[in-house]
């Protein structure tokens, strides 16, 4: 595989990202505007071109791709002008804090017929894998609702709110695994740490197909939670990316009718 791929923005996220695309033999250069960071992965990557100019690596001819890892607010502008420039575009979530420039980046990038991926990556978790196999084989029927949970204390972002800083992963595991976009949206959140970013939100989701959703994201929660429930018919699974032992887990509950009412028969969890 030849390297010629350029990681731009080294901090938070885009560390992972440089360690991966390195480990793939694939990463040609990194590119950030801290000249000690980009020291640091001198050291420790010694055979990577450094660049604290994004424009150096954009106009790069043997610079064939580039993954974007900074604030989100400069996700459209960077990922235009790759896309201008011709390379392939790997750009972390949200594409960008407006829809309408999400849209303009989709059709430039059919228009340059260039690949525009945005990192929705735990559509590629083995647990949600697993999840979308076992919908797909009808294990659990007929899928009834589904709820998600991001929750934390932080980090607590100054430009994107909750919604587009959290919500992402949730939508993208969603969509995929009913495999069609909802008729209808309603979202609703709270400001209380900045009256132009909101905090919380929960949104729902209504699918032609009968299914609704609802995802609750906040940075201001007590503790930690990453949990993904899908209600079936037949069975109920729950993906806990938290939980280091069961990431997946499978409730085969039972609702009985006794005298035209409901009853429900619980059993003990089991992994997948």
């Amino acid at each position: 595989m030849s390297k010629n791929i350029a990681v731009i923005g080294c901090g938070y996220w885009g560390k992972n990202l440089v360690r991966n695309f390195y480990e793939l033999d694939s990463l040609y250069a990194i590119c950030d505007a801290d000249e000690d960071l980009l020291k640091s992965f001198k050291d420790k990557y010694p055979d990577l071109e450094t660049y604290t100019d994004y424009m150096d690596i954009l106009q790069h001819p043997d610079i064939k791709a580039v993954v974007i890892a900074t604030p989100a607010v400069t996700h459209f502008s960077l990922a235009k002008e790759a896309l201008l420039e011709n390379k392939d575009v790997y750009v972390e979530k949200p594409i960008a804090i407006h829809y309408k420039d999400g849209e303009e980046l989709v059709a430039l990038a059919a228009e340059k017929k260039r690949i525009l991926m945005v990192g929705h990556i735990l559509q590629y978790h083995p647990a949600v894998l697993k999840l979308k196999q076992m919908i797909s084989n009808g294990e659990i029927g007929k899928i009834n609702y589904i709820y998600s949970n991001r929750l934390n204390l932080g980090k607590i972002r100054t430009e994107e709110n909750i919604l587009w800083s959290f919500a992402p992963h949730d939508i993208s595991v969603i969509l995929d695994l009913l495999e069609e976009f909802p008729e209808e949206i309603a979202a609703h959140g709270g400001n209380y740490l900045n009256p132009n970013i909101t905090d919380v939100t929960v949104t729902t989701l209504s699918f032609s197909c009968g299914v609704k959703a609802h995802i609750f994201v906040s940075w201001l929660h007590p503790y930690k939670e990453q949990k993904l429930g899908v209600i079936g018919d037949k069975g109920m699974m729950v993906f806990d990316d938290v939980n280091k032992d069961n990431k997946l887990l499978r409730y085969d509950h039972k609702i009985d009718w006794i005298d035209r009412l409901p009853r429900p028969t619980a059993k003990t969890a089991s992994g997948c």
